[in-house]
């Protein structure tokens, strides 16, 4: 693979957990996936990871603490990382589909 483009198509699937596979490529300190939510992803907890990233597909909200936000297709999110910022995914529609760029 060429360190300037990512071709997802040639990379398989990562489950993660029930509802939620992803694609990877790493680089540095820096990685891209390609992240699929079904709605039988259920967060086990708080997640307190930053996140940066873009909605291709979909629907989903994020509950930060009591503040629903609802995300849809074409919508960017950015989320700052700790527990001032901490929050909880439910998908809304069949499945969502986002590419994240995060730090590792």
């Amino acid at each position: 693979m060429n360190m300037h483009r990512v071709h997802f198509a040639d990379m398989p699937w990562i489950t993660a957990m029930a509802g939620a596979r992803y694609k990877v490529f790493k680089h540095g300190g820096r990685q891209l996936r390609l992240v699929e939510f079904t709605k039988d992803f259920v967060e086990p907890d708080w997640c307190l990871r930053g996140h940066i990233g873009y909605v291709l597909e979909g629907e989903m909200e994020i509950d930060f603490n009591g503040e629903i936000v609802t995300y849809f297709e074409g919508d960017g999110l950015f989320i700052p990382p700790g527990e001032h910022h901490k929050h909880i995914a439910k998908v809304l529609t069949d499945y969502v589909r986002l590419v994240m760029v995060e730090d590792i």
